[in-house]
């Protein structure tokens, strides 16, 4: 049965489907930068805590949980952004349907904030205590 939309983007394949799928996805990170100062003082802080995680950490897996907690956090907030304009699009009248949706991804990041605050606490506490 064929569906009645077939999008053209889905018959790459190859090197042109990771191409454009790249240039997509860094066209929503500008986006995302653009509109969102939640997201640009993420990447700020990022950009400071992903060469610190290598001081920070004693060893390979220390390493990767302090960046991991960080790109947690950036990609909490991208899908977020993401909902917010969808969101948006749909309808700029306050509905408590898009609201509710607005709030779970508020706190779908502010539960990845509190993620990476408690493995930089914690590793930062064991490393020096």
């Amino acid at each position: 049965m064929n569906a009645p939309f077939q999008n053209s983007q889905k018959n790459r394949r190859g090197p042109s489907r990771l191409w454009h799928a790249t240039r997509y996805s860094w066209r929503g990170l500008v986006a995302t930068w653009r509109s969102e100062a939640a997201f640009r003082t993420e990447v700020v802080l990022a950009l400071v805590m992903l060469p610190a995680s290598l001081l920070v950490g004693r060893n390979a897996a220390e390493v990767l949980w302090l960046m991991a907690s960080v790109l947690l956090v950036l990609v909490a907030e991208l899908l977020n952004s993401a909902i917010e304009a969808l969101a948006d699009h749909v309808s700029l009248a306050q509905h408590e349907l898009i609201g509710r949706a607005k709030d779970m991804g508020s706190a779908a990041v502010f539960l990845t904030l509190l993620f990476c605050g408690g493995v930089w606490l914690t590793l930062l506490l064991l490393r020096w205590f």
